[in-house]
């Protein structure tokens, strides 16, 4: 789809504000275009010894008045255009938060950030000074050049060779402006991959002393920002400068040609003199004009880049769904003949994965890192779609539930359990807003948070810093563990959810999901002994099959894998 179509798209909410910036605009022209004639009067009234009081009184209501609907014009043009860039936003930022894990797989976050930030700042300017400028500069032009032909056709056309030779030079000046503006962006979007990267691991690279080096890649990025970025100003300066020389070129052989005119008696001087005003009043909508043409090559390369996010893949928009009520029946998961792998350039990570998770209990999943574990969870929240087989909760393909339906259901508690930048109690009520404070106190409490909560300056108030650095790796689990049960699922997922749990908490939170495993169905991804122990089956992957199903007495005397990872690989201190 060609730029200007796309910029349609994002003004048409605005067409008639827009419309009447546009109006304005022009009608500020026209009070303009009126003062070379009133000019033409005044010099005939001086030349005829005439009074010069109601020329004059013209003129200054002229002046006034052109410069009253000016102000009021261009007020309206870029209220509107901040409306257009805010509409931009909103609709990019809505459809990045519903991209498909996939997609934010293989884009750099930093780069959608900017074109959420720098590419669609760049719309305020395409929409005035490209679409409104192009309309008004153009049409005062014509109307310009209308009052030149009325004034003297021959002077006229001296003008428009002067003209038209300037528009053969912008023609080759302008796609080179696309180019460089396209590419000053994209070196903008690499530079702000390059920051969210570093600042999102800064303690690992500062311990890594990577400081230089990750220095040398952002000011490598800005450099090719800049350089492109002064590559389009120095093309865009070029097409100013030809407009203007072309104005400075036209009214030199306007006075030179209209002088001899004035010589021979074929016009006045009073004619000449409103020649040569239109002269100079014509350099603005020339200006204009180009202006408009070159900040559109800008916009054009930041609309491409706009439009290049919103093809990434994405998640349907659907209404959020509510959450189970208490007492809901848990939920029974089944897999059949899955296989997947994470791009089509990359190995399977399942090879016909088959089991099925009975309503109620708890089940861990063990094995070996890389036996496709951690997979299993995203695939039940439909993170990914699997490439072959059939996924079920409650007997029914995944494919079939609305997302917000399946994921209302289902609390997930990740392997590196992120806390968000907020409060604490922000971060609690994430996955259940509406939560009041007795089932708030009660997860805190059963996650054994209250003693954190009763140390914090603020209590639930507090902020937990970027990422809940304020936190430790054992409270930030806690957390996540307690945002998971206020959803009050009727699945839990828990994907090493006591890893960094000391054990005495460990052993505590062991005990909260054996309770809340009689009352709904328990997931666990487990490498402690004591977890898998307490487990009502078990689930033994490797290289991405499922090998053996069974309790720990079973497999231990059955499955020599499962045997060998409960005497070496699960944690001693289980002993």
């Amino acid at each position: 789809m060609p730029a200007w179509r796309l910029l349609l798209g994002y003004v048409r909410p605005h067409r008639w504000t827009l419309f009447a910036g546009a109006v304005l605009a022009l009608v500020t022209g026209a009070t303009g275009l009126l003062l070379p004639l009133v000019a033409r009067g005044l010099i005939d009234d001086l030349a005829h010894h005439r009074p010069l009081t109601w020329a004059l009184l013209g003129m200054s209501g002229l002046v006034l008045g052109n410069a009253a609907l000016g102000g009021l014009g261009s007020y309206v043009l870029r209220r509107t255009a901040e409306s257009v860039v805010l509409g931009a936003r909103r609709t990019l930022s809505s459809y990045l938060l519903r991209l498909r894990i996939s997609a934010l797989d293989r884009t750099e976050p930093g780069d959608l950030m900017a074109r959420i930030t720098s590419d669609t700042t760049l719309l305020r300017e395409v929409t005035t000074d490209s679409l409104v400028g192009l309309a008004t500069g153009g049409l005062t032009l014509v109307a310009t050049l209308v009052m030149m032909g009325l004034v003297d056709v021959v002077l006229l056309g001296v003008t428009l060779a002067v003209v038209l030779g300037a528009g053969t030079v912008l023609g080759v000046i302008v796609p080179r402006i696309n180019r460089a503006s396209r590419q000053a962006q994209d070196a903008v979007g690499v530079m702000g991959a390059s920051l969210e990267r570093i600042l999102g691991a800064l303690r690992t690279v500062k311990a890594s002393g990577a400081e230089y080096r990750e220095e040398a890649a952002v000011h490598a990025a800005a450099e090719e920002s800049w350089r492109q970025s002064v590559r389009a100003a120095k093309w865009e300066a070029a097409a100013g400068n030809t407009a203007g020389l072309a104005m400075q070129i036209a009214f030199i052989t306007v006075l030179a040609v209209g002088g001899a005119r004035v010589a021979t008696g074929s016009i006045n001087v009073g004619t000449l003199v409103a020649f040569l005003l239109y002269v100079f009043y014509l350099m603005s909508p020339i200006q204009q004009v180009v202006g408009a043409i070159t900040q559109y090559q800008t916009g054009s390369a930041a609309l491409a880049r706009i439009q290049e996010a919103l093809r990434l893949p994405a998640e349907p928009p659907a209404r959020p769904a509510s959450l189970p009520s208490p007492g809901a029946r848990p939920a029974a998961v089944a897999f059949e003949e899955v296989r997947f792998r994470y791009g089509d350039d990359l190995p399977y990570v399942h090879h016909g994965v088959t089991f099925a998770v009975p309503a109620r209990g708890m089940t861990a999943f063990v094995g070996p890192s890389g036996a496709g574990k951690t997979t299993v969870f995203s695939l039940i929240e439909r993170f990914y779609d699997p490439e072959s087989g059939t996924i079920a909760v409650d007997g029914r393909d995944v494919a079939e539930w609305e997302l917000p339906e399946l994921r209302s259901a289902i609390g997930y508690v990740e392997q590196d359990a992120p806390v968000l930048s907020g409060s604490l109690r922000d971060n609690l009520l994430l996955g259940n807003p509406g939560a009041d404070d007795a089932d708030v106190t009660r997860v805190v409490r059963t996650t054994r948070l209250d003693g954190l909560v009763g140390r914090l300056p603020q209590g639930l108030d507090t902020l937990v810093g970027h990422r809940g650095t304020k936190l430790s790796g054992g409270e930030r689990q806690r957390v996540a563990i307690a945002r998971a049960l206020l959803r009050r699922p009727r699945l839990l997922l828990l994907d090493e959810a006591t890893s960094q749990l000391d054990a005495v908490n460990e052993a505590a939170l062991r005990d909260t999901v054996a309770d809340v495993a009689r009352s709904t169905t328990v997931l666990v991804v487990a490498h402690r002994l004591s977890t898998v122990t307490a487990a009502d089956r078990i689930v033994v992957m490797d290289a991405g099959r499922v090998r053996a199903v069974g309790t720990h007495r079973d497999l231990v005397a059955a499955d020599p894998l499962y045997a060998e990872l409960a005497a070496t690989q699960f944690l001693a201190a289980d002993d």
